[in-house]
């Protein structure tokens, strides 16, 4: 790998398994010293050992401030925030209650302003020029079907991302979105999504199956000084399922 984040540290939440355990292993692999954050502590334990590299373990609910705090705290000198904890239902329409909306929107919207704001007040007291990559969702332009929840908390998030690169970008910090399409992960791969990849596939542009490292190349590349210039957008990584 490049090393390109050498002397770095990345958090990286929902990383227990699937894209955010992929993310994880490609981050650590580059050099960075990586938190692997996840509601499951025995699963970010495992994570984290599996991975290797100084990654260490911290167990956290993002859509509890005193989580983010104790995370936070105990992660150090943070450079790079991954937000890829989410809750991933599928749900028709006609099910959808308050308490469903409510959950989904606390977790997956709330959390990543939680997560977002706790890391970059500690990145601008040290001024330190980070980076902040928001992992939102393709089903956000295609309005897939049984998530509305989701599809809506994912759209916030795409909006917090060009919001956040406003409000942050004179303290050198960047904020970018990132849209997967659907990925051959754990998570997919036990749900009824799973069901969905031969559809999927005629959509796209190119063959094939996505897989959770699709994504984490696409990230890396976010977390580097490569992508210095590059704030408030969102890049769409779902094989040209989606072109716009």
């Amino acid at each position: 790998m490049s090393r390109k984040l050498d002397g770095r540290t990345a958090i990286v939440t929902g990383a227990a398994q699937g894209i955010g355990k992929a993310i994880a292993t490609r981050l650590a692999a580059d050099g960075a010293k990586v938190i692997v954050s996840d509601v499951n502590g025995p699963g970010a334990d495992a994570a984290a050992a599996a991975i290797g590299h100084g990654a260490i373990a911290i167990t956290c609910d993002i859509s509890k401030p005193d989580d983010v705090a104790n995370l936070v705290a105990r992660a150090g000198a943070v450079n790079v925030l991954v937000n890829n904890a989410a809750i991933v239902p599928f749900i028709a329409w006609d099910d959808i209650d308050l308490d469903h909306w409510r959950k989904l929107i606390d977790v997956n919207l709330t959390g990543t302003f939680l997560m977002t704001k706790a890391v970059t007040d500690k990145m601008r007291a040290a001024a330190v020029k980070g980076r902040v990559i928001n992992i939102a969702s393709n089903t956000f332009f295609a309005g897939t079907p049984n998530m509305a929840a989701y599809v809506a908390s994912k759209g916030g998030v795409i909006g917090f991302t060009r919001a956040a690169a406003t409000e942050l970008g004179k303290h050198g910090i960047t904020v970018n979105a990132l849209t997967p399409g659907l990925i051959e992960s754990d998570g997919v791969k036990s749900s009824p999504h799973a069901n969905a990849f031969e559809f999927v596939g005629m959509l796209q542009a190119l063959p094939g199956r996505g897989q959770p490292e699709d994504i984490a190349d696409a990230v890396a590349f976010l977390a580097s000084d490569d992508a210095r210039w590059m704030t408030g957008q969102t890049l769409n990584v779902d094989a040209g399922m989606v072109r716009y």
